[in-house]
């Protein structure tokens, strides 16, 4: 599976079967070269480009499956969110 393949999916959240977003970007160990995380945008408000930019952090053992469309992950977004500015 490539990254191309990965942005194109949805992210799914198991605990309240919601959709996150698609995924933007992957962190790698650079020691190991194993993915760490998914890091998906969250959604843009009105007033987001005022303010940082908040991206949710998902890490590799949250992942349930990797489907033909869909990621589907078991995490809570309260704490899988991060802040860029």
């Amino acid at each position: 599976m490539t990254f191309l393949d990965l942005k194109q999916k949805e992210v799914i959240n198991c605990k309240d079967c919601k959709r996150i977003g698609c995924v933007a970007d992957v962190e790698f160990d650079p020691c190991t070269g194993q993915m760490c995380a998914l890091i998906v945008p969250m959604p843009v408000s009105l007033f987001s480009c005022f303010g940082k930019s908040e991206k949710y952090y998902i890490r590799f053992c949250d992942v349930v499956r990797f489907g033909p469309d869909i990621i589907l992950v078991d995490v809570c977004l309260e704490h899988a969110t991060m802040n860029e500015e």
